[in-house]
């Protein structure tokens, strides 16, 4: 009974070091296909819209 004890015990532990192992595949799965949609671009259209942001903040506004 005793070796059937130390059996149970070794497989809680297994199955609890087993559990962030698959976290972390599946982790990795979901971040190298989460990923795999992404089109490179450069910094083109926020560098564009942050120059028509400071245009338009430059402009001199009159008072009616």
């Amino acid at each position: 009974m005793v070796a059937h004890r130390g059996w149970e015990v070794g497989m809680a532990a297994l199955a609890w070091l087993l559990i962030p192992l698959v976290a972390a595949i599946g982790a990795g799965l979901w971040g190298s296909w989460a990923n795999r949609t992404r089109k490179a671009r450069g910094d083109g259209p926020e560098l564009d819209g942050y120059a028509r942001f400071r245009a338009a903040m430059e402009k001199p506004h009159s008072r009616a």
